[in-house]
């Protein structure tokens, strides 16, 4: 088998977390990256060899301007990988409209204004691949998270959608649905419901699984150009109980609801 060509990337929500993981692992076999994140410094804990640019992908703007640093400094794009991201969790009737509005920017918009910008570039080329990342909670939604399975399952949407759009192009889109894994995700937590909030902070620091693993699974279901990539047992098990079996997987949240409901 030939060697691999390097792949020109761009990341975001890469400063920390999943986008931090997988940073490190596409430049540690040779791909050509660009990490953007929020924060306007460049994060201490990139790869030397790895760009940085700021972008903030509530902006229209920033997204024009990551669009122009590429054409500039490589001419083109290989893979966008759509990963920022913030957590929420929230009973519909103790979420505020605001924390709705916040989610819905950043989660679900922000994927939104990543592929739109970047699809005229990869329709010119004749190729290239799109990786959004979503959840497990964009596939089986459990009670609790209206606000959050709603964002990501619109990424699920947006992902399968764009899949069959921009396939006579070339293009390939991929949807990532990772279960829990440790992370700062739950770092970027708020709102009012602070009981969702802390079993949602809860889940994520008792996971055994973590973001260097996910991002080694995420890496394989690119290479593969898989339309779903999910990354562990858990999440197969439970996407494969909603398909299958939808009785006992009911039964299942009706239960998680009822203990949402007295408050366990």
């Amino acid at each position: 088998m030939p060697p691999r060509s390097p792949s020109r990337v761009l990341v975001t929500g890469a400063a920390s977390g999943l986008g931090l993981s997988l940073v490190r692992a596409l430049a540690a076999r040779g791909d050509r990256v660009l990490a953007t994140d929020v924060q306007t410094g460049r994060p201490d804990a990139l790869p030397p060899a790895v760009e940085y640019l700021a972008l903030d992908v509530r902006s229209d703007e920033a997204w024009t301007a990551a669009l122009d640093h590429v054409r500039e400094t490589w001419g083109g794009l290989d893979l966008l990988v759509n990963n920022a991201g913030v957590a929420a969790g929230g009973r519909i009737d103790v979420a505020s409209m605001d924390e709705w509005h916040w989610i819905v920017d950043i989660n679900l918009l922000g994927v939104v204004r990543g592929c739109r910008t970047f699809t005229p570039l990869f329709k010119e080329q004749g190729g290239g691949h799109i990786v959004n990342t979503a959840s497990l909670a964009g596939l089986v939604h459990a009670p609790g998270m209206s606000a959050y399975n709603t964002v990501k399952a619109g990424v699920v949407a947006l992902s399968e959608t764009l899949s069959h759009e921009l396939a006579p192009h070339g293009v390939a889109v991929s949807v990532v649905c990772p279960s829990f894994f440790r992370t700062n995700l739950g770092a970027s937590f708020q709102g009012a419901d602070t009981e969702m909030e802390q079993a949602g902070k809860k889940l994520v620091s008792g996971s055994r699984r973590s973001a260097d693993e996910v991002a080694a699974t995420v890496i394989r279901g690119i290479d593969a150009r898989k339309d779903v990539i999910l990354t562990d047992r858990d999440g197969q098990i439970a996407w494969r109980a909603k398909r299958f079996v939808r009785p006992a997987y009911t039964a299942v949240m009706k239960r998680a609801a009822r203990r949402v409901a007295q408050g366990r």
